[in-house]
């Protein structure tokens, strides 16, 4: 059960000391997470001091021994019926992380609320989640991803330099290469690694699902001073993440100004309606690329405004699209010759 992360040490822990009818010794707990004494007992202070109520117990001989308070979960972490059921339906969200630790304990709690709503909430629960559905077009698939996932948190939580094995979109081959994990962003149904690269010396992304291997190293790493990850992020519309400073204007026609207005593209826009219905939306972002798509995707009911550069690169797409169906189809059968 070995796991060089505090963090997870630390959880499995908490798990064998919550699970056991019996109390635990210090030399149990060491030989189970196969560590030494001293680090059992530094994580036990530190459980304790977190408010974990992890009770120390004296038998006989003066042999000490530890358990967690077996009526704290019932006592502090009572549901009532309508949180269990929002657990219950919400256990969807969780899904980009299945097959890791959090995955696991997270569907063992969701089972237990499931094992105690009796059948006739049971019935429902199953009513009420048919009522909600979550689209998952173009979702992640990391169920053969875990180990992956695992080691990266463990980089992330312990600063330790991690070796990926990663397929870029451009390249033909996979590299392996060392980064410094500082965080995973979620983002339209995948997940992504934000770190430090040594080899470019410069912050980047990757993408998991383009990660064939990871494997945490002893090299520890300090976070460049003053990254936080919300504020890399916020910049970007999306993952991308540029150096620019890039004020986006961009024309909604009335057709969809309503749609727009409706959701939160960006922490920076600004909204402002027209006299036909229409509307001009502005981004301050550090990179073009994904608003590029997204514009894109209103097709005729969208216009940008500035930059100048963005405009001609969608009117350079468009004219490469409209050439590409101007070819005749492939699949249109020749006339045959008379």
């Amino acid at each position: 059960m070995r796991t060089g992360s505090p963090l997870l040490r630390q959880w499995l822990m908490l798990k064998l000391l919550s699970g056991n009818r019996e109390s635990a010794t210090v030399a149990a707990l060491a030989q189970e997470l196969e560590v030494s004494e001293k680090t059992v007992r530094r994580d036990l202070i530190t459980l304790r001091d977190a408010g974990f109520p992890i009770n120390e117990q004296v038998g006989p001989f003066g042999r000490k021994s530890w358990q967690l308070d077996a009526a704290w979960p019932k006592r502090e972490l009572r549901f009532t019926f309508d949180e269990a059921l929002a657990l219950y339906i919400s256990r969807r969200m969780l899904e980009p992380l299945t097959g890791t630790l959090l995955w696991d304990a997270a569907r063992r709690a969701l089972k237990k609320i499931r094992a105690t709503l009796g059948d006739s909430a049971l019935r429902y629960v199953d009513k009420m989640g048919a009522a909600f559905h979550a689209t998952n077009t173009g979702a992640s698939d990391y169920s053969l991803k875990s180990r992956i996932i695992d080691q990266l948190l463990i980089g992330i939580e312990d600063r330790r330099a991690t070796f990926i094995t990663y397929q870029s979109a451009q390249a033909t081959e996979p590299v392996t290469y060392d980064v410094y994990p500082y965080g995973i962003v979620y983002h339209r149904g995948s997940l992504y690694l934000i770190g430090y690269a040594p080899r470019h010396d410069e912050i980047r992304h990757w993408k998991v699902d383009r990660m064939e291997d990871a494997e945490i190293t002893q090299i520890r790493f300090q976070t460049l001073a003053n990254f936080n990850l919300r504020e890399h992020m916020k910049d970007s519309f999306g993952v991308y993440h540029g150096a620019g400073n890039v004020r986006v204007r961009v024309r909604f026609d009335r057709a969809v100004a309503r749609y727009v207005k409706e959701s939160v593209w960006h922490p920076s826009q600004r909204l402002t309606p027209e006299a036909d219905g229409g509307l001009i939306a502005e981004f301050d972002l550090s990179d073009t690329a994904e608003i590029k798509s997204w514009i894109s995707s209103f097709g005729r009911r969208a216009e940008v405004l500035a930059p100048a550069a963005l405009r001609r690169d969608v009117i350079a797409d468009l004219q490469a699209q409209l050439a590409l169906y101007k070819k005749p189809s492939p699949g249109k059968a020749k006339s045959a010759p008379r």
